[in-house]
């Protein structure tokens, strides 16, 4: 079965399915776009509402040393990629279906109108043929009608006993001119009579038929189109599906890796002053040897008890360069941090001295590659960079030696000496009134190395080199930038694609 067969009287319903396979095509490319529109919507909506929680600065960072915290980190960052998805399916829908559809939209729009063309003049040219059969057959019927009348009046003519024999031969002459018309009348209407029996035999079953056929063709060419149009809307989701996935486990990761115990010995670790309870008040009797009034025990009656919580935020006491402000653990952590920083600089800069002296040799001995004596400054500049490390070094690592012995000396006083004359005699450093949020001092979260030189002319980004070592001090929030430190000191934001993060 086919259209050209079967549907060869139906060019009106055939040319409103053909408008309304079209029309379709054009509301599954509408329908497509505010797909799109609403993917884009939903990725932004998501990349903000994760920038909007991520949390930033030095506080928070300190914060997301705890398990729980860094897992919400992790969890923002997953949606971000979960976003990244949803605009990579915008992509894909607009481009894989939306464009593509719309250009084969306007091919199949012109070849509906070729087709319908075709059809129209076909039609046309086949009532032009039947015009010309009516009129010749009306020619015949006058002419006829006319070869009749003369006939008639020839034969009324001769048996006329007045007519001459002229006028009978004139009657008969003009009745067979008029019949000899009718004759050539008679042959025209059926000479065209066959031509427009075959014109129409032709338009009925070969011309119609095929062009009709051909519009079938097209349609049914759309409807496979549509089918894969309407499969690629799922299957443009599915192919991120496996990604999509990954987002989801990793946020459950992030929370199944919480360790509430762990966050709970971290924040003791963080706190914990390392200063001894006090030791009990003991009863002072003042029944036993009673002195007079004018005694130092009336004139100076006991001093109050001091006081018991040394955690208060009041008067907070200046920070100094050997964390003497500090209780004592959180004093030696910190110092042994500093210490730890140090050392690092330090070793860095002696690597720094070695190349230089190294190149300063090559350029010795091969003086065209360069003048040995540029590079005094740099070597003098590193030499008074490791002197002052060193000194800062064993600064602090003196300071820790007095710590931790100054520990150790205070924990026995507290233990093997009665309360009374501790109040009387201890520093007053012991209850001494303090903040609980000391100075946050901002670590590193990871190492990376630059894959690619950069130059940061803008405010707050820095000029890194190719395989340059750098610390990470902020990760990537989504933006594609992250905070990083130098080795020098230097610190500011760079691309995210430029650098390697190392494990």
């Amino acid at each position: 079965m086919d259209w050209g067969t079967d549907l060869w009287d139906q060019y009106d319903h055939i040319d409103k399915h053909t408008q309304s396979g079209i029309d379709l095509v054009e509301r599954y490319i509408k329908f497509v776009k505010e797909r799109t529109e609403i993917e884009q919507s939903y990725a932004k909506q998501l990349r903000t509402l994760s920038k909007k929680y991520a949390k930033r600065g030095s506080k928070d960072e300190q914060d997301c040393k705890f398990s729980n915290h860094a897992s919400l980190q992790e969890i923002l960052n997953e949606l971000n990629d979960y976003a990244g998805q949803r605009e990579l399916i915008a992509e894909n829908m607009m481009t894989a279906i939306c464009v593509d559809l719309t250009k084969y939209l306007q091919d199949l729009k012109q070849e509906r109108k070729t087709h319908l063309s075709d059809a129209k003049k076909t039609q046309q040219n086949l009532e032009t043929s039947f015009k010309q059969l009516e009129s010749t057959k009306k020619r015949f019927a006058k002419e006829w009608g006319e070869a009749e009348k003369a006939t008639q009046q020839a034969e009324k003519t001769e048996c006329d006993s007045n007519a001459t024999r002229l006028d009978v031969d004139k009657a008969k002459q003009h009745a067979h001119a008029r019949t000899h018309t009718a004759e050539e009348c008679r042959n025209d209407y059926a000479a065209q009579l066959q031509k427009y029996n075959k014109e129409q035999n032709f338009f009925y079953y070969t011309e119609i038929p095929q062009i009709f056929n051909k519009m079938q063709d097209m349609d049914e060419r759309r409807i496979r189109r549509m089918a894969e149009g309407y499969c690629q809307f799922s299957d443009i989701e599915k192919n991120v599906l496996p990604i999509i996935t990954k987002c989801l486990e990793g946020i459950s990761t992030a929370g199944v890796k919480i360790n509430e115990k762990q966050d709970s010995i971290l924040f003791i670790e963080q706190h914990k002053s390392g200063f001894e309870r006090p030791a009990d008040v003991e009863f002072e009797d003042y029944t036993q040897g009673i002195k007079s009034a004018t005694s130092d025990s009336s004139l100076n009656p006991p001093k109050g008890r001091a006081k018991l919580w040394p955690f208060s935020k009041k008067n907070k006491p200046p920070a100094a360069e050997d964390f003497s402000h500090l209780p004592p653990e959180q004093r030696k952590k910190r110092l042994q941090s500093k210490i730890d920083d140090i050392s690092k600089e330090l070793q860095k800069a002696q690597d720094q001295s070695e190349a230089l002296e190294k190149m300063k040799g090559v350029y010795e001995q091969n003086p065209q590659m360069g003048d040995p004596s540029s590079l005094e400054p740099q070597i003098s500049e590193t030499s008074q960079n490791i002197g002052r490390l060193r000194g800062e070094h064993a600064k602090y690592e003196t300071w820790l030696s007095e710590a931790v012995g100054g520990e150790e000396s205070s924990n026995a006083i507290n233990n093997n000496t009665q309360h009374g004359v501790v109040a009387a005699n201890q520093s007053p450093n012991i209850y001494l009134e303090f903040d609980d949020e000391f100075d946050d001092v901002e670590t590193p979260v990871g190492q990376c190395s630059a894959l690619y030189t950069f130059e940061g002319n803008s405010e707050g980004t820095i000029s890194i080199t190719e395989g340059e070592l750098l610390s990470i001090m902020e990760e990537d929030k989504g933006d594609g930038w992250m905070r990083v430190l130098r080795a020098g000191g230097e610190e500011g934001y760079i691309p995210s694609s430029y650098v390697k993060v190392g494990p």
